[in-house]
């Protein structure tokens, strides 16, 4: 059971999709930037990998090519491992043009957030991460699979064990694993303190999601076995805080 907001986002996301026209060609990325060897740079040198968002909805009103530029490169001058960005229009105010942006203005890796329901949606806009939520995804292999035939990596998102035994089916290299529950919206770091050592596991690379907001909470995140952190709202409301959230800011 997913909440009120959440439902109406999914049924918005398939109107969209109906009245649309499909692109012509397949979306393909050349040379995608590579997300793991950044977080193991960054770690090579005591730097937390951060993912840092462009998260429109938090400002309350969408935002210029020029704004999206600014915001991702001083999230990459700040040590940012990855950049986020929201292209969801209507809930999160973004758009594809805006991960289209921040991919021109910076060399970091870039990640597009969206409820990705249909394969089609990958050829909106060339991203080197793609976010694929288990819980909305009716063919997630087969998703996973269109993705990297584009030459997109695909992030998969779960919040449940069940959701992460569908992701682990797949043949996704990621997952992110989001402490929001789904039904109240509720957030909990006990989630990937919970499920976080099982990805790690794996072997896969995985990543925390929401809920980060103080380098406390990051370490605590790292040490159920964190490869990355995905942070929106906190460095939306005040920029600044990356570099004390990712221990780049030394006393």
């Amino acid at each position: 059971m997913t909440s009120q907001v959440v439902r109406e986002i999914l049924r918005e996301t398939r109107e969209r999709l109906s009245a649309s026209t499909p692109p012509t060609d397949p979306m393909k990325v050349n040379d995608p930037r590579n997300l793991p060897a950044r977080a193991a740079d960054l770690r090579s040198r005591g730097i937390s990998p951060i993912i840092a968002e462009i998260k429109p909805r938090i400002l309350g009103r969408s935002l210029l090519p020029e704004e999206v530029a600014a915001m991702a490169r001083r999230y990459e001058a700040d040590g940012a491992c990855a950049i986020s960005v929201l292209t969801q229009p209507t809930y999160f105010l973004g758009s594809p043009e805006n991960a289209k942006s921040a991919r021109e203005a910076s060399s970091l890796p870039i990640l597009r957030k969206d409820f990705i329901l249909e394969e089609r949606q990958l050829d909106e806009v060339g991203c080197d991460l793609v976010l694929l939520i288990a819980a909305f995804s009716k063919d997630l292999d087969g998703l996973v699979e269109a993705a990297e035939a584009r030459g997109m990596e695909p992030l998969v998102e779960v919040h449940t064990e069940e959701e992460l035994i569908a992701a682990l089916k797949t043949g996704t290299r990621m997952v992110g694993i989001n402490n929001r529950n789904l039904s109240t919206l509720e957030v909990s770091l006990d989630t990937f303190e919970r499920l976080g050592p099982v990805a790690k596991g794996t072997g896969l690379f995985v990543v925390a999601e929401s809920g980060i907001e103080t380098r406390k909470d990051v370490l605590r995140m790292e040490e159920a076995g964190a490869d990355a952190l995905l942070v929106g709202t906190s460095l939306m409301r005040e920029p600044a805080l990356l570099p004390h959230l990712n221990g780049a800011a030394r006393p």
